[in-house]
């Protein structure tokens, strides 16, 4: 399979490539280094040169993340919601805009963003935070919409949040309670692959259960 990774430098990227890779899959990882996602040209000539090399993509995984917030709602700073729109939600809008049709040309796509337990049950300081990942869900329930009738899917994977070894390594005392590790993760994305494409199109899945 052709597999997208945007974000791929971070834990949660590396973890998802590796997966991919160990099962022997090609894998395309993107970062800001290598991308601008908040430029749409320049997403859509990424797009144009998957195309002319694998002839589609079957897998796009979206892990641009942050977080802004505070403690309070009157915290809250709109600057906050400016950043986090753009990370969370206008680079999505560019990848999945320039990517679905690739997604239509594979037997068995996939299209998957990480969102957060707060988008549910948002706190009062994190406003900004919680509107953009229920931004990125709903754009993403459209797209799921937009697949239906392909053998592609569109899923969201819920986490409280992600953990990996460093960070155990700098917080031995923590106990990050509920959270997902990124290799549990990876797992995760790797198995929707598995399931019928009806099974998890438009699913939101819930990883802290």
């Amino acid at each position: 399979m052709i597999i997208l990774i945007t974000g791929s430098a971070g834990p949660t990227g590396q973890a998802v490539s590796q997966y991919f890779e160990k099962n022997g899959h090609t894998v395309i990882g993107v970062d800001k280094d290598d991308v601008d996602l908040l430029d749409r040209d320049a997403v859509q000539a990424l797009a144009d040169a998957i195309e002319r090399d694998h002839g589609r993509v079957d897998g796009v995984v979206h892990l641009v993340g942050g977080w802004r917030g505070g403690k309070t709602f009157a915290d809250t700073k709109l600057e906050d919601w400016d950043t986090l729109h753009d990370l969370l939600v206008r680079t999505l809008q560019h990848v999945s805009l320039a990517f679905e049709p690739l997604l239509r040309k594979s037997e068995n796509g996939r299209f998957v963003i990480v969102s957060a337990k707060a988008a549910e049950k948002p706190s009062a300081g994190g406003a900004a935070y919680a509107a953009a990942k229920a931004a990125s869900e709903a754009w993403t329930l459209s797209l799921a919409d937009a697949l239906k009738d392909t053998p592609s899917a569109a899923t969201i994977l819920v986490v409280k949040a992600l953990v990996n070894d460093e960070m155990r390594a700098a917080r031995p005392e923590a106990k990050f309670a509920g959270f997902t590790d990124v290799d549990d993760l990876a797992t995760a994305v790797g198995g929707l692959f598995e399931l019928p494409a009806s099974e998890v199109n438009g699913a939101r899945r819930d990883l802290t259960a």
